[in-house]
């Protein structure tokens, strides 16, 4: 290393041989000026500044003077520094008031405040400033060099290890004129210095301990080092024992313990960042406050709980709250995590992240579905399903009906199929709407019956819902013959698609009505349609339904209509259906359901929803709602074994306790929370505005 030149003060060569003699062997090749500038600049500090030339020589060496901390990058700071610093300090008194009024100032006027995205943990200032972003340790160097910048003593201190959390912490130690206090880097505090979210951590400290004592750093050799946690290997630079000041009285080794520290932190998943909440313990005292993303990873509020079982936790942001339970457990990191995910919305903040969804969604669809659309087919999967499309009223109207109505055939060559797929489309004229004749993906003779029409079905509503302006709630389900019997298929298996459904001329095959509890229904059959019974079956429908209606009155809308005289062709008297189905929308959030599973299963029916591999044929589950309580009736042997409530405040009243029976016993009593996850989980199932759960519960039938 050359010697500075040019300074014949005693002092400056006594600083400049200092700098020399205890220098690390990574900087024997430091450029001369940055020597030359730093050392005029550290005296012109001690000169300058009210408190400088009462700093002991000793520390003014050792912690003023230095060009570096640690090991970060060796650069030209003072300069840049100085001329910032002594404009924050000019009001200063002492290296105490110095000090803070750098910390409270400095990290808004450099703009770099604490994000673990930064590239590495041991910045040098103008890395960080470059960046915008450091880590405790980069926050740190730059608020010591701050104040050495302006004659204040300072040096980085901190623990490698904490004793009872994961995680390592660095901060800043300064020189007040009379000891040596500490504060954390960009964590002002306005009650003083020698305050820290950190000081319950470091109270735990281990004297002597090269990973838990708290150490000091010294630009000085020492007998020992000051453990960098990002390169323990690296021995070169001095460390000062300061545990004592942190720690006068050790704590009984948790692991003799009953009991355990946990740390809390609040997460919004989606952004990557925590989150300022209030945590509460249920049968604790007082609250804990955790940080927001901006604070240090290791700020986190703590509590002694019992080494094991699980606590209930009452986790509250400023619009938000969740009631949660979590693991303690003895062998975790001993940080107990709660995601944005799960905690709950208010009714208005639930609403708004409704909207923000659906938006987003629909302009997925927009993107992902233009040639789909254009091309007028949708995919799903290995199936496609082309369709027509006819436009009735004005088609600039807001929300308009969307027809689908399945063509006859089946069973025969596919251009026979073709041609009642074209007849199909001129068979029915609207008053309003969107008019689409879907053709079957195949020509057999179950053309509708089949597991892929209705993830198909799902798709094309969604398409128009975007690209047509339908509404949701006014989608009708009509068919002839062999779309007659779709339509007996469809309407009881996905009944909250649809706002009302027609069957023409069609047989149910093994379909039964009991799923149209909440889906109008009408059927239309010629006296004389003899053929596979559909007349006989026809009429026996309509009294099965008109059963289930005297026993649940408000459900199960239907009508029957058998034109005698009349065979397989109605000469389009049926078509009287279409205004009885217009006058009806879609009962989305009904207050009881029943929910029957045919051989085609699904996993969700209005608010209920069951796992994938949970749902089998035969399968019924009736679930009502009863001011705020929800009774379900499943049939033991034939019931899923968990069943997931989809709620909304359209439903019940989500900011009162729920109560839930299964088979008339007691299962669940409490708030079930808006989420933000029960919203993206919704649109992600399906696509459908108006029956976006705000909140999930589930439980157990079995």
């Amino acid at each position: 290393m050359e010697h500075a030149k040019g300074l014949g003060d005693p002092l400056a060569v006594r600083a400049a041989s200092y700098l020399m003699e205890h220098a690390p062997a990574r900087d024997r090749a430091i450029d001369a000026e940055l020597l030359n500038e730093n050392l005029e600049l550290a005296l012109l500090a001690r000169s300058e500044f009210a408190w400088g030339a009462s700093v002991p020589e000793e520390i003014f060496l050792n912690d003023v003077l230095p060009y570096a901390s640690l090991d970060e990058t060796r650069e030209r700071w003072r300069p840049a520094l100085y001329a910032m610093a002594k404009q924050i300090v000019k009001e200063a008194e002492t290296a105490g008031e110095a000090a803070q009024l750098l910390n409270q100032r400095l990290f808004n006027i450099v703009g770099v405040h604490y994000n673990t995205g930064r590239k590495r943990p041991n910045q040098s200032p103008f890395e960080s400033m470059k960046q915008g972003r450091a880590t405790c340790t980069g926050l740190s160097i730059l608020l010591v060099n701050a104040c050495r910048s302006v004659g204040v003593p300072a040096r980085v201190a901190g623990v490698a290890e904490w004793v009872s959390t994961p995680g390592n912490h660095t901060w800043v130690e300064v020189w007040d004129g009379e000891r040596w206090r500490f504060t954390g880097a960009d964590e002002y505090d306005a009650r003083g210095l020698d305050r820290g979210w950190f000081v319950g951590r470091a109270a735990q400290a281990i004297a002597g301990s090269e990973a838990h004592a708290v150490w000091a750093s010294s630009w000085s050799r020492t007998d020992a080092h000051f453990p960098m946690a990002w390169n323990r290997q690296d021995r070169t630079v001095g460390g000062i024992d300061v545990t004592t000041r942190y720690a006068p009285d050790q704590k009984e080794d948790e692991a003799q313990s009953a009991t355990v520290t946990r740390f809390f932190r609040v997460w919004d998943r989606a952004g990557g960042e925590r989150v300022a909440a209030t945590v509460r313990i249920e049968g604790g005292e007082g609250a804990l406050v955790t940080m927001a993303g901006r604070a240090d990873l290791n700020d986190m509020p703590s509590a002694e709980l019992m080494r094991y079982g699980s606590v209930v936790l009452d986790v509250r942001t400023p619009d938000a709250a969740v009631r949660t339970a979590a693991d303690v457990g003895s062998g975790d990191t001993g940080i107990i995590d709660v995601f944005l995910d799960d905690v709950a919305l208010t009714e208005a903040a639930a609403g708004e992240v409704v909207g923000e969804a659906v938006d987003q969604r629909a302009g997925a669809i927009r993107g992902a579905r233009a040639d789909e659309h254009r091309d007028m087919v949708v995919n799903v999967g290995e199936r496609s399903m082309r369709y027509l499309v006819r436009s009735f009223g004005d088609p600039e109207a807001e929300r308009r009906p969307l027809w689908i109505s399945m063509h006859g055939g089946g069973g025969a060559p596919a251009e026979v199929n073709d041609r009642q797929w074209r007849n199909q489309i001129r068979l029915y004229e609207p008053e309003q709407g969107v008019y689409v004749a879907p053709r079957a993906p195949t020509d057999t003779w179950n053309l509708w019956h089949q597991g892929h029409i209705d993830p198909l079905f799902t798709r094309l509503i969604e398409t128009m819902v975007v690209f047509e302006n339908v509404d949701p709630d006014r989608v009708y389900l009509l068919g002839y013959s062999a779309g007659g019997d779709g339509v007996y298929q469809l309407a009881p298996r996905i009944p909250d698609r649809f706002a009302a459904a027609s069957m023409m001329a069609g047989h149910p095959n093994e379909a039964k009505p009991l799923g149209l509890r909440n889906l109008p229904f009408a059927i239309f059959m010629g006296g004389d349609d003899g053929a596979y019974n559909r007349n006989a079956v026809a009429a026996r429908w309509g009294e099965e339904l008109g059963a289930l209606r005297a026993d649940d009155p408000e459900g199960y809308d239907h009508r029957v209509t058998i034109y005698e005289g009349l065979g397989h062709w109605m000469d389009g008297r049926d078509r009287e259906a279409l205004p009885w189905m217009l006058e009806r929308t879609r009962r989305v959030w009904p207050e009881r359901v029943v929910w029957y599973q045919d051989d085609v299963v699904s996993t969700r029916s209005y608010w209920l929803r069951v796992r994938r591999g949970d749902a089998a044929k035969g399968q019924t589950v009736v679930a009502e709602v009863r001011g705020q309580t929800i009774e379900i009736t499943a049939v033991a042997e034939r019931s899923p074994e968990r069943l997931t409530l989809r709620l909304s405040d359209e439903l019940l009243d989500l900011d009162r306790p729920v109560r839930v029976s299964v088979n008339g016993e007691i299962t669940f009593e409490g708030r079930v929370l808006r989420s933000r996850h029960a919203v993206e989980s919704s649109l992600e199932e399906r696509f459908d505005p108006s029956g976006v759960a705000t909140a999930l519960l589930e439980i157990a039938l079995r």
